[in-house]
């Protein structure tokens, strides 16, 4: 491996664990650039497709809604594995996400396995979401004291 390719799957590292520090902080207006404009998100839970979003201003809106309900957001992200084509690349990302609400007077902690099956581009200096499919894998939900 070179060290153009290494520097590059740093990169794409950095993109991804950039993007779930931001979702931790709620921080969806500073996750936005890290997409290309007209970015593609799927997002799939226990199979069925919840959200389907183009572009930067459909994802802003579906991601600050989600994460709104939410008092803590918390991304573990796990391996990664990416191919890279020159200036594309598709990855393989998994991460755990930790969501805690309250909910009629309880709270609520929401676990999920998320593997996030990504299409980088490579532009302007820096490596951008093209089109990410993010898939819920399992979710947990229990009341926490």
């Amino acid at each position: 491996m070179t060290e153009h390719e290494i520097a590059q799957r740093l990169a794409l590292k950095e993109l991804v664990d950039t993007f779930s520090n931001l979702a931790d902080e709620k921080d969806v207006a500073a996750q936005m650039p890290l997409f290309t404009p007209d970015a593609y998100v799927n997002v799939v839970m226990d199979g069925k497709v919840v959200f389907e979003l183009y572009g930067r201003e459909q994802i802003n809106e579906a991601f600050s809604g989600y994460l709104s309900q939410f008092s803590i957001v918390y991304h573990q992200n796990g391996q990664q594995t990416v191919s890279i084509d020159g200036n594309t690349a598709q990855g393989i990302a998994y991460c755990q996400v930790t969501l805690i609400k309250e909910e009629d007077g309880q709270r609520l902690k929401q676990t999920s396995g998320v593997r996030y099956r990504d299409r980088y581009v490579y532009q302007d200096s820096q490596w951008l979401i093209a089109e990410r499919l993010s898939d819920f894998m399992w979710t947990d939900i229990h009341p926490i004291s």
